[in-house]
């Protein structure tokens, strides 16, 4: 698996996910490459880390997602290299026009930091094929703007089609108002794009990969990532 991670000014969860993406590659790292940079090696996947990018000026991402390196990352993603979007990543995604919907302020206006629990709604993925459907983990999340919204449409679209990849649970894997830490429509914590090569989610699967740090709930998406790229167990 040839792994390349974006790093943009204040990014700030770029080294857990280079981490979990050497981890899973049985040890080879992957590519750091520069916002300013409008061109990079070919790879099987793109990963845009959590952070702050550009501070999180005007909105999280919005600076971000004109950066020159996002042009190239667009132009992959069309020719269907896989992007993992996390956190500020996946507000990146969104203001790129990536993964439709936005994210906005969470429903109590406060910074989540905490462990939560969500379900897996499908396995039919190249992230998530090492779950099963209905599976709960358990992951962090760290985010002020984690409230994905998107019109009715759009939402009846993506269940529709497949394309809810994990909603906010509790621990049995039950979908409730009650679960749903920051407001979004539908307890949505990541979805995928028409094609299923992008995959945005606001918890952070990078930072559940080491039993000796909370545990490995995360690591069956990257496991899941290197097992479909190169078709070695990891």
């Amino acid at each position: 698996m040839k792994a390349a991670v974006v790093v943009f000014p204040g990014s700030n969860r770029d080294r857990d996910m280079i981490l979990a993406l050497t981890k899973a590659a049985n040890g080879k790292p992957p590519l750091q490459v520069w916002h300013g940079d409008a061109d990079f090696p070919e790879v099987d996947l793109i990963a845009l880390p959590g952070g702050f990018s550009y501070g999180d000026y005007l909105r999280c991402g919005a600076m971000a997602a004109h950066s020159p390196v996002m042009r190239e990352v667009k132009r992959r993603a069309e020719r269907g290299t896989r992007v993992l979007a996390v956190c500020n990543g996946f507000q990146i995604a969104c203001e790129a026009g990536l993964l439709p919907g936005v994210l906005m302020s969470n429903a109590g206006l406060k910074f989540i930091c905490r462990e939560v629990h969500l379900r897996v709604e499908t396995a039919n993925s190249v992230f998530t094929g090492h779950y099963q459907r209905g599976q709960t983990i358990r992951v962090p999340v760290a985010h002020h703007d984690g409230n994905y919204t998107a019109d009715a449409d759009t939402v009846q679209r993506l269940a529709d089609e497949d394309r809810i990849a994990f909603r906010y649970a509790d621990a049995l894997g039950n979908v409730a108002p009650a679960t749903n830490l920051n407001g979004s429509v539908d307890n949505i914590a990541g979805i995928f794009n028409k094609e299923r090569n992008v995959l945005g989610l606001m918890p952070h699967p990078e930072n559940a990969t080491d039993r000796v740090c909370g545990g490995m709930d995360g690591f069956g998406l990257f496991q899941s990532l290197a097992e479909s790229l190169t078709g070695a167990a990891s």
